[in-house]
């Protein structure tokens, strides 16, 4: 079984194949990672009101793998790639973002998918599952219009 610091475990982020194999085995590792990192934040948030409501040193380190944790474990779906790099899965893609420590949050799809049609909504889901882990959130339109978030450890929290 994973953990968030684990080798064994990688949390999806939107870039990599379709994952296959057993989706139980699949949802027990994310399941296991997720706890584990609200067990980090409760050990090491002692000074927070709510400690699993605010992101930990080893999130706010390595924010890429810590939001696509959170949205992996939040039942999102995974945008996908095939072997010569063409999206073949519509889902959240994960990426660093414009600023040090930022993360971006992109609704991705096949093309012809639909996704555009679907990333207004979807990306909300995915602020609001975000904020409620203490990330900070802002909503940007990009290239072409499209949609995306900017996400990031909330100001003032030490590392």
């Amino acid at each position: 079984m994973g953990t968030p610091q684990g080798s064994g475990f990688e949390p999806a982020t939107g870039d990599g194949p379709v994952l296959g194999g057993a989706v139980q085995e699949r949802a027990r590792e994310v399941r296991s990672a997720f706890e584990g990192m609200l067990q980090i934040r409760r050990l090491t948030g002692t000074e927070h009101a709510d400690p699993e409501g605010v992101p930990a040193p080893w999130e706010r380190r390595r924010p890429l793998r810590a939001v696509a944790l959170a949205l992996e474990a939040a039942e999102f779906p995974a945008s996908a790639v095939g072997a010569s790099g063409e999206r073949v899965r519509t889902g959240y893609r994960v990426c660093e973002g414009e600023a040090p420590g930022s993360v971006r949050v992109e609704w991705a799809g096949p093309h012809g998918s639909g996704a555009v049609h679907d990333e207004e909504e979807a990306l909300e889901g995915c602020g609001t599952t975000l904020r409620l882990l203490g990330w900070t959130v802002l909503s940007y339109r990009g290239r072409r219009r499209r949609r995306f978030l900017e996400v990031e450890p909330p100001r003032g929290v030490r590392a």
